[in-house]
Formats: structure tokens, sequence, C-alpha cells
């Protein structure tokens, strides 16, 4: 049972399934496992990956492959995602995995005295349990990417030649891993094992035809001539797409390319652009000069041309059509017509690609055309992009979880608000997304949302408190008890108008964006020359801090992070502050724009109507990365207006009160926020005269008696600890003070 008939054979009866799980604490563990998982649709398996918080750990016992994938944290200790998996295993009443065969990855770091311990302990009770371990545990250090490369080809190997009714048959290891490994996969023996749906359809893929075509050099050579970059990039592409016809692709610069080299090439193709009025670009100028008188140097190869142009222009395409009459006087076959593209070129130059590539990838080794497998290498090249396309992101699967969801509802033409409840059994693994999509269509059709992609800004509402996309987050992660009392509230954002439901009115925040007039005004068009075309520079980590300063998923939801902005609808927001100041730290913006922008972050409406970073630091990563820029803004502000203004004093006394006690205690901040009248007033009014009088916040007494104005401490048990704490360094704040006090 060893030719490639029989292994397809065995590789597609019965169950195929296989059950991967993770215990990972920063991502490595999570993103092997779906590599595996992509990788085993070619075993004939069909992978499903757990995480391990929340899995079950009884249906271990009805799963015959099984794979581990788990760190190690701290001394030995298993990820937290993992920690109550391996409670549930070594506790009484763990599952009899008799029926299991299964391996463990174990990644750890050589530099902790217990490597790779979580991985051990997991392969041992898996052992105790009663598995078969088809493959030993292999422990990968921080460079783990090889050892567990070649552990998930033995691994896979094994686990595909469990047959279908769960039993191992050793003698099908070697003859699959050689099937796979020559490309006689599963996905192949199965197209060509399908019974064909009428005689109209299209002939399946004889992997034997294919296998012998695709032997010997299979390199296609894709040139470029390019002025704006379009042609380059769009050679990329082309040699990135040829893979999945079994190609080699390989890109050349005309500029500079050999002639000569021409002779020896069995497939040709070139994308081109067209300069000014119908002139080759400068790179592809001198080339085409040499190829124009050459002669027959391509009595062997076989080429199509792309042409890209504008068709505002007389000569449109014209150096796209000069190389395809050039090419064809040197002696080249042309394997399909040339494509004319305009402007909008990538629609045109799809369709090219995809049809010259099942086209050039049928000329064999010696140069022959074989036109007559073209419809099936088509067919193999759109199998092996959906598998791929299919494996590229894998489904972690989490457990059906209860969930008791609570929905805001607003009905606008009777003007009633109200909440609607929903008791769901869902999939952890789905998005708040999938749960209101769920509702809507099981439900109540009217239940009114806004839907989109999943990274849609526009999208955004409020889950338990937290500002989310709804589409990527999933339900596992925002509820806590993930038994029968998971809850989930679902309210629009604040700080808009409802329109219906979860829709909010967007325009205010749209007017503010217009009015801060948020394009980019450079103060100078320098750059340095990058081949033929001259580029903007900046310094790398200047661009970083740029580029992560502003990487905010939804500018809508940030704006309703501040809980200023559902009071003050004046106030810019966040999302446009912490946009604004990237603007302003941007080296090549002009000193004029500059000087605009913080004028505008200095305005009543400005930074300063900013009550509490606090409600948009808690707002996750985003928050966080927003609050950072808010309060560089909103101190850039202070030092331009010279700590005028109620801010500004308040950090002037703040710092004075520093500087002459050389402590920071909490009189300061009475000093901060009161300055020094204000103290005076507070003896017989405000707070002294609240706590004197038992009137608290919390209905509390402060003060238990007067004597406790006189004889500290006062209201024992009452106020929370005081600090009072000395400056280090106190010589340098008494410096860096007066060497600012002009300014205040």
């Amino acid at each position: 049972m060893s030719d490639s008939a029989d292994v397809g054979a065995f590789l597609t009866e019965g169950d195929r399934s296989l059950n991967i799980l993770f215990g990972s604490q920063s991502g490595n563990s999570e993103d092997l496992a779906s590599k595996i998982g992509k990788k085993s649709a070619a075993y004939g398996l069909a992978a499903t990956i757990h995480d391990m918080d929340g899995f079950d750990l009884g249906s271990l016992s009805e799963m015959t492959r099984v794979l581990i994938v788990c760190s190690t944290w701290g001394e030995g200790e298993q990820p937290d995602n993992a920690e109550d998996l391996w409670q549930a295993a070594n506790a009484d009443g763990a599952p009899n995995l008799s029926k299991t065969h299964f391996s463990v990855c174990a990644l750890g770091d050589t530099s902790y005295d217990l490597f790779c311990e979580s991985g051990k302990q997991w392969d041992t009770r898996f052992s105790e349990l009663g598995g078969s371990r088809l493959v030993d545990r292999v422990d990968c250090d921080v460079d783990y990417e090889p050892p567990a490369a070649a552990w998930t080809d033995s691994a896979l190997s094994h686990m595909a030649a469990v047959d279908g009714s769960g039993t191992f048959q050793s003698a099908m290891v070697e003859p699959i891993a050689q099937a796979v490994a020559s490309g006689i996969a599963v996905g192949q023996s199965s197209k060509a094992a399908a019974p064909a749906a009428s005689t109209t359809s299209a002939p399946a893929v004889d992997a034997g035809e294919l296998q012998e075509l695709m032997s010997g050099d299979r390199d296609v050579h894709i040139l470029f001539g390019s002025q704006s970059g379009n042609a380059e990039g769009l050679c990329a592409l082309i040699a990135k797409k040829a893979a999945d016809y079994g190609l080699v692709g390989h890109v050349h610069d005309m500029d500079g390319f050999d002639l000569a080299s021409f002779s020896g090439m069995k497939r040709v193709l070139i994308a081109c652009s067209t300069w000014g009025e119908g002139e080759q670009p400068d790179n592809a100028e001198a080339l085409f000069q040499a190829a124009s008188g050459a002669g027959k140097l391509l009595t062997n190869t076989h080429f199509s041309v792309c042409a890209l142009g504008d068709t505002s222009y007389e000569f449109f395409c014209q150096s796209g059509k000069e190389w395809d009459e050039v090419l064809e006087t040197m002696g080249g076959t042309r394997i399909f017509d040339r494509v004319d593209c305009d402007v909008d070129y990538d629609a045109p130059a799809a369709i090219w690609t995809s049809e010259v590539l099942s086209r050039i990838a049928c000329v064999d080794d010696s140069g022959t055309f074989n036109q007559e497998l073209v419809e099936q290498m088509a067919q193999f090249a759109a199998g092996d992009s959906a598998a791929a396309a299919s494996g590229d992101i894998a489904t972690v699967a989490m457990p059906t979880i209860q969930v008791e969801a609570t929905v805001f509802r607003y009905d606008v033409d009777a003007g009633l608000t109200g909440q609607d409840t929903w008791a769901c059994a869902v999939p952890g693994h789905y998005s708040v997304m999938d749960l209101l999509r769920s509702l809507k269509a099981t439900q109540d059709g009217s239940l009114t949302f806004r839907d989109g992609a999943e990274d849609d800004p526009t999208t955004g509402v409020s889950v338990n408190g937290r500002l989310v996309l709804p589409g990527m987050v999933r339900l596992c992660d925002m509820v806590r008890d993930k038994g029968n009392g998971a809850k989930l509230r679902i309210e629009p954002v604040a700080a808009y108008d409802v329109v219906r439901d979860l829709v909010v009115d967007y325009s205010s925040y749209d007017k503010h964006r217009a009015n801060s007039k948020p394009w980019f005004v450079g103060g100078h068009r320098e750059g340095i020359f990058v081949g033929k075309v001259v580029m903007g520079t900046m310094d790398a980590v200047v661009a970083s801090e740029l580029h992560s300063s502003n990487d905010i998923a939804s500018p809508q939801l940030l704006h309703a992070a501040s809980d200023a902005t559902p009071h003050n609808r004046a106030y810019i927001g966040p999302a446009i502050i912490s946009h604004m100041w990237n603007r302003s730290c941007d080296p090549r913006i002009s000193d004029k724009s500059r000087t605009a922008i913080i004028e505008s972050l200095a305005a009543a409406n400005g930074v300063k109507a900013e009550t509490d970073l606090a409600s948009i630091h808690r707002q996750g990563a985003f928050g966080a990365n927003a609050a950072k820029s808010i309060l560089d803004a909103k101190t850039a502000v202070l030092a331009h207006d010279g700590y005028n203004g109620r801010h500004g004093k308040h950090v002037w006394w703040y710092t004075w009160s520093i500087k002459s006690s050389g402590k920071v205690n909490e009189t300061t901040l009475y000093r901060t926020v009161l300055g020094p009248m204000g103290l005076l007033s507070n003896a017989l009014s405000g707070v002294s005269a609240r706590m004197i009088g038992g009137f608290t916040r919390t209905g509390r007494p402060m003060f238990n008696e007067l004597l406790g104005m006189i004889a500290p401490p006062a209201g024992i048990g009452k106020m929370p600890k005081q600090f009072n704490t000395a400056v280090a360094n106190h010589h340098e704040v008494i410096s860096i003070f007066n060497e600012m006090d002009g300014r205040f």
C-alpha cells in the first residue's frame, strides 16, 4: 500500500480529525499551533485548534489524534491559559485516553532551571492517562522554529498514519511522508479521485502529468521598466503568485540587465510603463536600445507583456507595445496577448497575470509549450490558492458558553428607550458582531447596528463598559464567568446622538475633524534618489514613534473614551488632539502649520478641556497610546502659553511648593488647586469646613472631634495614610525651577 493512489485513498477514509491544543503566555505557542493546523491539510487531516483556556477536558477521551504545543512560564509554571486545564487533568475523574494518540512540542528557555517543564508535564500526564505517544516530545529553546518544524513534519506523518478507525498503521508513515514531500498530497489525490459531476465539468488534475511537467527548470524571469514604481510592484506580485503554478519567479530591473542572458531563458514576462510622450522609462532605455538590434536571441523563449500607461496621453502604453514587438523580432514566442492597462491597472493586470501564468507554467524543461495542460494547471493553481487562503488563519475553537445578552434599544418613531435581554448559547470564539448578527437573524429583525468589516472603525459599541470594535473581540474575552452566569451588556457609545438602537450619529466628530484641518502641510520637499525615483526620508526612530503614536483602530471610539465629550460638545476630543499632536511632531511639517496646530490645541475647547486622562487610558492599548499623546500635547500647550491661566498656575504653585519644602506631600495638592488666597478662604468655607462639620463625599465624619485639628492623628480610621516624601536630588529640582521660573 505504498503507491500514491493507495496513500490518497488511505488519507481520505473515515475520521481525519486532528486536535491541536496550545498553552501560551506570549503568543508563540498559539502561532505555532496555527501553522501546524495550516500544514496538516497536506496530510489529509482536518485540524481544529483549541485554546486550553475553557477547553472541555472530558472531550479528550473521544479524540484519536491530539498535538500539544505548550510554553513554560516563570519557574516551570503553566501558562495562564493552561493552568485551569492542568489542574483538572490532575484531579480525580480525569478522562481515560486509551483511544488517543498524542505528541508534545514544548517551548522554553534554557536560561531557566526548569527548561520546558510545562511541556514535560503534559507529556507525562497524557501517558499516565493511557494515551499513546506517537512521536517523542521535542524541547525547544528560544530559537524554536527549526526543531519545531522538524517535529511538525514527523508528528503530522505519524498522525496521518492513524486510520479512520483510530488505529495507528506504522507502515503508512514513510509512504505518507514521501507523498507529501513529492507534492502528491491528499489534496491532489482527492481531486483525481473525485468523480466528475457531469460531462461538462473540467477534467480532474492528473498529478502524474503535472509532476512530470514540473520537473527540471521552473524559472520565470520577470523584467520591469518603471518610472514611478508601479511596474516594479506589479512584478513583485507576479513573482509571488508564480509559486502557486510551480514556478520560481526572478524579478529583474531592466537597468543594468545583461541582454545576453536572455538566450538561456525559457519563460520571460515584462511589465513596462510609459514615460512622457511614449518614451521608455529611465531604467529601461538602455536595454531597449540594445535589444532593438540584438538579433534572434529568444528562439527558445516564450514571453508576454503587460503595458502600463495613461489614456490621457497620445502614445498610450507605447513602451509596452514596443517591447512586445522587439521580443517577437528577437525570435520569442508570444504565449499570451499583451494587455494595455490604464491608470487603474490592478484589475486588468490581475486577469493577465492569472492567464499568462497558467500558460507559461506549461512550458516544460525543454522549452516546449504543453497547451493541453493549461486548464489542468489553472485548476491546480486555484486549488493551491484556495487551500492556502483557507489555512492562512486557523480557527481557534472555544467551548460553547451560556450568555445573557442585554442590548440597548431605542425606537426613534415612538421616542422610547429600553433594553432587550436574550439567553444565548454560543461558541466562545464568536465575536460580538457574530452574536449581534445571530440575534438579528433569529430573534429580532428590527435590531439595528452598524455592520461591516471586522476592523471597520464606525462599528464601535460599548460592551460591559469597554469601547470595542465588535468584530475584533471574542465573547470569551469579554465575560468573566464562562459558566451559566456570563452577562453581556451592549450599548451605543457615548458622546454621540443615538439614531436607533446601537447606531449613533458621528456627524459631531466629523465636523470637529473637518474644522481641525487634518491635512498635512509640508515645510520642504527634500528627498533622496532611490534608484531612479526621488523619495522623502525620515529618521527610522522618529518614523516609528510617529507611526505608533497614531496607531488608533477607531478615532470615533477614542472620541467617546473621554468623560468630557458627552458633556462638552464643543470640546474637539482626544482623537483629534492625538492626531493634531502627531502632525505637529512630524519633522517635515511647516513651521506655520505647527504653530497653528499648537494654537488650536491651546484654545478653550482644545486639550485644556480634557478633564481626566484616566478614562482614556483604561480603554486598552489604543487608549494608553492616545493618553500619552494628549499628555504631551497638554505639556506643550502649557509651555506655549507661559503657564498662564488656571492650568498653568496650578503647575506653578505645585512646583513652587516642592522647591520650597523639598518634599512631596498631600498638602501640595491643595496648593495646586487653590493657590494662597484659596487656602485662606478655605479655612472658613470649602474642604476644611466640610471636614469639621462631618460632611464628606462618603457621608462619614472625617474628624471625630475638633481636637483632631490640633492634636493629630485626626480622624483615626477615617482618613487614608498620607504620604510625605523627600525629593531626591533636591538641588537639581531647584536648579531646574530657577532656570524655568522666567517662563511662568
